[in-house]
């Protein structure tokens, strides 16, 4: 009889999702979504998810996304500089000083993206010498401008894949 004890297998989070054709790739990239207007957040949410290789989290204001920013990792941060409660360059601010902090090995805060209204041209001017800062899209969200801003921060996904389509147990 062998009375070796029995390891049980860790248990599998969301967090540990890797690449399904690499066993040791790193897990997907996540992504902030920090806007104000559902209809917005939607748009952007499932045109990443669709043409990129990543995991979107939205927030409706600055406050849920720096929650959100201190309890998982990012790869990337879009933030809205009009937010309901705060502006999204303060939300960025906040997060470049306590997001290193609160997650070991992150020497600073995930590369940040402005979502900017026709008037906010001059105020991103400004932003735009924060080395974190990798550019602007224009609200409404356009597919196009999207794709161009995060070409060289997610990776594209090459086709569209479904999972396979199992018919429903019937007893």
């Amino acid at each position: 009889m062998n009375s070796a004890p029995v390891e049980k297998p860790a248990a599998v989070t969301a967090s540990d999702t890797v690449f399904a054709s690499d066993p040791i790739a790193p897990a997907i990239p996540r992504v902030l979504l920090a806007e104000a207007s559902l209809p917005y957040r939607r748009v952007i949410r499932e045109a990443l998810m669709a043409f990129r290789i990543c995991e979107v989290d939205d927030a409706p204001s600055g406050e849920r996304a720096f929650e959100l920013a201190l309890q998982r990792e990012y790869s990337l941060f879009l933030f809205s500089l009009p937010l309901p409660d705060m502006t999204g360059d303060m939300l960025d601010r906040l997060l470049s000083k306590a997001y290193p902090m609160v997650h070991a090995g992150a020497h600073a805060a995930p590369p940040v993206i402005f979502l900017i209204q026709p008037g906010d041209g001059l105020r991103f001017q400004e932003l735009q010498r924060d080395v974190r800062v990798r550019g602007s899209m224009p609200l409404p969200p356009k597919l196009d401008v999207l794709l161009a801003v995060t070409a060289s921060l997610l990776p594209e996904r090459q086709g569209f894949t479904f999972p396979p389509f199992s018919t429903p147990h019937v007893p």
